[in-house]
């Protein structure tokens, strides 16, 4: 994420040879970290992840990196509970304030539990971080042990994926499940920006937002002038996140712009706070599901991808929200080697971890249709998710379900 230091890191690594038994957690590494790249040979330094970009996957993969299992939001608990006290808290914020405050800029979490359970606060600062208003964002003066200057590095960006035949129609099929006033939650991916793009020109309107990570796609709906948070029960007229990654373009909108809230992820994502807005919509990408309806959306096998991030904590608040959905969605195949492979399957890989169970299912949505599992047994379960896979593996995964009993021989 964007609080994670630069300087700090780059003098940390050229000391790696001083080091020995240091633990360094993080999340979601932008850029390369001169840390973990000093220590080649892991004799100094164990680094720990509560969410896995594609830097940190290659490093998980050589076992550099470590996954902690989590929700997301319920991590400031964990610092104040159940973690032991912070030796040293180093992160990036915006230059001290007229109040007295160093503004925690894109990225808010879990900064504040972890401060209070720090026992050295160090804030590294960088003039380009955009100044966010919301909700706990910052640590003020009296909170901080040193200060210090940044590296001068441009901020991260995040590219927007490009869009595949696939996330258009996913992204159709969604849009047009979205009501006027309703609030979103949209995961990262090609597929839920593919419905903020079909909505952008949609005609819906009066949208809220309430999600955990701000995309380029939400801030283009902002823009557009589609998402005012006017319906909303909660934060009304704001549109609430957690944390933002994209573009320069949203680092610019959303630089000192009221209409912005960043929050800590126990204000934004326990299932009883997001409820509380009604027609909650959430949107969360997967990888791989069975035809009971399990989503493995973090790992292949024992390999870590990613992590759980919020989306079992928004699926469960999408329900519970009066008039809610909650969208899981994916293409029907992938290819590796050469050879193209279904993501509808009898069987998660082994090893696979469930991030979403089939009790929690509600819309699932490929390029060949959308589906409701709520309710539905486990022969129509199967029956229905076989619906959605692509046609080439559809007499196949029948088969197998048949076999495997999922499906009896008496149910058409």
């Amino acid at each position: 994420m964007l609080s994670m230091p630069d300087a700090f890191d780059i003098a940390l690594a050229a000391r790696i040879g001083e080091l020995s038994d240091v633990k360094v957690r993080g999340c979601l590494s932008l850029r390369s970290r001169a840390v973990v790249e000093a220590d080649r040979e892991r004799e100094h330094v164990s680094f720990f992840n509560w969410h896995m970009s594609g830097y940190d996957r290659k490093h998980s993969d050589v076992g550099s990196q470590n996954y902690i299992p989590c929700n997301l939001g319920e991590i400031p608990d964990y610092y104040r509970r159940f973690i032991d006290p912070v030796d040293v808290m180093v992160i990036k914020a915006c230059p001290q304030d007229s109040d007295g405050y160093f503004n925690f800029g894109m990225t808010n979490c879990w900064h504040g539990a972890m401060a209070s359970r720090a026992k050295l606060v160090i804030v590294e600062i960088d003039p380009a971080m955009p100044y966010v208003y919301g909700i706990d964002q910052g640590l003020h003066s009296s909170q901080v042990d040193y200060v210090i200057d940044g590296a001068g590095l441009p901020l991260p960006e995040l590219p927007s994926a490009a869009m595949t035949d696939a996330d258009r129609a996913v992204g159709a099929l969604i849009a047009a499940e979205i009501a006027d006033g309703a609030c979103l939650q949209i995961g990262i991916g090609a597929m839920p920006n593919a419905v903020c793009s079909v909505l952008r020109d949609s005609g819906v309107k009066n949208l809220g937002v309430h999600t955990e990570m701000l995309t380029d796609g939400i801030v283009e709906l902002y823009r557009a002038g589609v998402v005012n948070g006017s319906a909303k029960n909660v934060h009304r007229d704001k549109v609430v996140c957690t944390f933002g990654l994209g573009s320069a373009s949203m680092y610019e909108t959303v630089d000192r712009n009221p209409d912005f809230s960043m929050q800590p992820t126990d204000l934004t994502n326990p299932p009883h706070l997001i409820q509380m807005n009604d027609r909650l919509v959430a949107i969360n990408n997967t990888t791989q599901m069975d035809l009971q309806g399990q989503a493995a959306s973090e790992s292949d096998g024992h390999r870590h991808i990613s992590g759980s991030g919020g989306q079992l904590q928004f699926v469960r608040g999408a329900y519970a929200s009066d008039g809610g959905k909650s969208f899981v969605c994916m293409s029907s195949t992938y290819e590796r080697h050469g050879v193209r492979r279904s993501r509808v399957v009898v069987d998660l890989t082994p090893g696979n971890v469930v991030t979403s169970p089939r009790s929690d299912m509600m819309y699932v949505v490929t390029e060949f249709g959308m589906v409701n599992l709520k309710g539905r047994s486990i022969p129509e379960r199967a029956k229905a998710m076989i619906s959605l896979a692509h046609p080439d593996f559809r007499d196949g995964l029948e088969r197998d379900a048949r076999a495997a009993g999922l499906i009896p021989k008496s149910f058409r």
